[in-house]
């Protein structure tokens, strides 16, 4: 059953050292404020995963957490390159990352194979790329009842996954609604998760037709941090600060930059230290 802590009570309590991390969000709900506090309490050594990777995990890399990531597409989503991840595979720096990349769709049927709990994902892909050529977890497989072959790679099966959602309530079930991508996927195929959310609620009250509610016995932690997916949006409560990711292309370009943005901005600042920013946007849009 959920336990309501304060994230960096949840951070704590649930990711440790060495660690298979999946932070998963699609454009929307991207849990910056637990990538943040993951970074303040120094955890090293970890393995991502991750859909689609870009300015959290650009910062996790960069402060020397990561050793490995998992992934399709990492980017700067509409303006480029993140410059600490390619720093960190071309150069090394702050140490080597292994990386281990697939497509979208596989990475889709891994999260769904282990919130099965299916060692793998079977699925049709990989015809024509040249993935399997430097992946070796992408393999082949004959169907055996019509021979059709098959591409299959490991379940997703994390230790921890990060998620941000719109809200809780008392009991620690959650609500997403809007654009998601493998949130309740990630949740279901992990071994302990953490949901940050905008806000804990007596009752969801009205909700949309493609509301998500994760009941309360499938999530470990839950957290209560307004602004928490901030420059990221959550619908209903702030858009996306589509200024902010321009800005990190030139504050990540070079190491100086970014270390002195991230001591200025993360490890100075308390969990959530963006809420300001968010509830100013959502003034402003009302």
């Amino acid at each position: 059953m959920a336990r309501i802590l304060s994230l960096a009570e949840a951070v704590k309590s649930a990711v440790h050292d060495g660690d298979t991390v999946a932070m998963e969000g699609f454009t929307h709900l991207i849990p910056h404020a637990a990538g943040h506090e993951i970074i303040r309490q120094g955890r090293k050594h970890l393995t991502l995963i991750r859909m689609t990777p870009d300015l959290i995990y650009d910062q996790l890399i960069g402060m020397g957490c990561v050793d490995k990531l998992v992934f399709s597409w990492g980017g700067n989503p509409g303006v480029g390159s993140l410059h600490r991840f390619r720093d960190a595979v071309e150069n090394g720096w702050p140490h080597k990352l292994g990386i281990e990349e697939h497509s979208h769709a596989a990475m889709a049927n891994a999260y769904e194979a282990g919130a099965a709990g299916l060692p793998c994902a079977i699925f049709r892909g990989y015809i024509g790329t040249d993935l399997p050529k430097v992946n070796p977890n992408i393999k082949r497989v004959k169907c055996p009842f019509t021979g059709e072959e098959l591409a299959a790679i490991p379940a997703h099966r994390p230790d921890v996954a990060i998620i941000h959602a719109q809200r809780a309530d008392k009991a620690g079930n959650i609500m997403l609604e809007g654009v998601l991508g493998v949130q309740k996927e990630a949740v279901l195929a992990a071994k302990r998760s953490i949901v940050t959310v905008e806000e804990i609620v007596d009752d969801f009250g009205p909700r949309s037709l493609n509301a998500v509610i994760l009941p309360s016995w499938t999530i470990g932690y839950v957290a209560e941090v307004p602004g928490g997916a901030f420059p990221s949006y959550a619908q209903g409560y702030y858009p996306r600060n589509n200024a902010f990711y321009k800005e990190w292309d030139n504050i990540a370009r070079e190491r100086d930059s970014f270390l002195a943005w991230m001591k200025t901005n993360v490890l100075e600042k308390s969990p959530g230290a963006f809420a300001a920013h968010a509830r100013k946007m959502r003034t402003a849009a009302e």
